[in-house]
């Protein structure tokens, strides 16, 4: 059971409207956002800095922020986001071998070195303490131009709002979204947990 229970759709028409961006994204639109809309003010502006961060400005491919979304979802346990990342990383394109091997990056040969180095940029800014370091930018540096790297940052900071959001609020997971977890993060034993 949510901590606060999402409003329908069409509570907020702004935000209706708004939240269209997510029928691409992930096929509905989610409850977060349902419950965000409570204060309209909070749900417009968060699709607004959605759309922002995962707007493509360089190389750093939509199926890889959703990537970087899931590392960094990975790292902090919001089961929530881990399984709608995974699910728009499909959605995006991100292939086959790279879904099903998610939990390998490091080391599975379907993922390059510069996509490591963003997953890794992921993992160590997600932690707590962070652990982004000198080697961390160096690696970032031989792959990314720092716009590039803004654009990663961008979306483990919208994440890390995201993490918090859903795990606190014990957020409702859609059917969609449970299907893409149970398919690629399944067999690593995710499960919605309380986001029931």
């Amino acid at each position: 059971m949510p901590l606060v229970t999402p409003l329908p759709s069409d509570h907020d028409l702004e935000t209706q409207e708004l939240a269209k961006f997510f029928n691409e994204t992930l096929g509905f639109c989610p409850n977060s956002v349902l419950t965000m809309q409570r204060r309209p003010a909070i749900s417009k502006a968060f699709i607004n800095l959605n759309k922002a961060v995962m707007a493509n400005e360089g190389r750093v491919t939509s199926a890889l922020k959703r990537m970087i979304a899931w590392v960094s979802s990975n790292a902090t346990g919001c089961r929530y986001c881990q399984a709608h990342a995974i699910r728009a990383a499909e959605r995006y394109g991100a292939e086959q071998e790279q879904l099903d091997n998610i939990w390998e990056y490091k080391t599975h040969p379907a993922f390059s070195d510069a996509e490591r180095a963003a997953l890794d940029f992921s993992l160590a800014a997600s932690q707590v303490p962070n652990m982004v370091d000198a080697a961390i930018k160096e690696e970032l540096y031989k792959h990314w131009d720092e716009g590039e790297i803004v654009e990663m940052l961008g979306v483990i900071s919208l994440f890390g709002y995201l993490n918090r959001w859903n795990d606190s609020m014990g957020t409702s997971i859609e059917e969609g979204a449970v299907d893409s977890g149970e398919q690629y993060l399944g067999k690593h034993g995710w499960n919605k947990g309380k986001h029931i």
